[in-house]
């Protein structure tokens, strides 16, 4: 066989046997579960890193880049915030619930406050973030946790997982749009996948 031979064998796709496309939001249930296993471990920095991450709604890449000065002014936890996103140059605004707050009180008691250093600092890679790769892993072993099929879940889940319940809640696109900082209504509708999800409510609620 000649190398221009080997050229025309059909190539492997490179996600053969994987799931793509969108990934699950989490439902409530998962959420609870997810907490109080990580509670029970004491995994203080990924309870918080995990409730953060459900609040923000913020890409991998904006998430581990949070600093302490983002949700925190000395001994106290803000209850809103606003970032500028590295993909877009855009502010987008959060909030911090009750429970993120608890969340983080404990990670930044264990870690220390120190206001311009990173949230979630590397472990092995002094002076540094946790990189996206590793809140990909981190996420993985949530999941897992409570038997979800890790394949079916990804970052993105968490960032989408809140805005799915708000538009589930109020039909209101353009408070999903604010809240992902898309430039676009059409791009929030296409995260969310809300045109499908929509058409087959419609469907289920049709009896023959």
């Amino acid at each position: 066989m000649t190398q221009s031979d080997l050229f025309r064998l059909p190539r492997k796709p490179w996600n053969a046997g994987r799931i793509v496309g969108a990934k699950s939001p989490l439902k409530p249930k998962h959420i609870w579960a997810i907490r109080q296993q990580l509670k029970q471990l004491g995994r203080a920095r990924d309870l918080a890193m995990f409730n953060c991450a459900l609040d923000a709604k913020l890409r991998g890449c904006d998430l581990v880049r949070l600093r302490v000065s983002d949700v925190a002014s000395g001994d106290v936890i803000h209850s809103r915030a606003t970032i500028i996103q590295q993909k877009t140059g855009r502010p987008v605004p959060f909030e911090l619930t009750e429970a993120t707050r608890d969340a983080l009180r404990v990670w930044l008691t264990e870690r220390g406050k120190l206001s311009n250093d990173w949230l979630f600092p590397s472990r092995s890679h002094a002076g540094s973030h946790i990189g996206t790769r590793q809140y990909a892993r981190l996420l993985k072993t949530w999941v897992k946790m409570v038997e979800l099929d890790t394949q079916s879940y990804g970052t993105h889940s968490l960032r989408r997982t809140k805005v799915a319940m708000i538009y589930k809640k109020t039909g209101n696109l353009r408070a999903c749009q604010l809240l992902l900082g898309h430039r676009k209504l059409e791009s929030t509708v296409r995260y969310l996948g809300i045109e499908v999800d929509d058409a087959l409510e419609i469907s289920e609620q049709l009896d023959f």
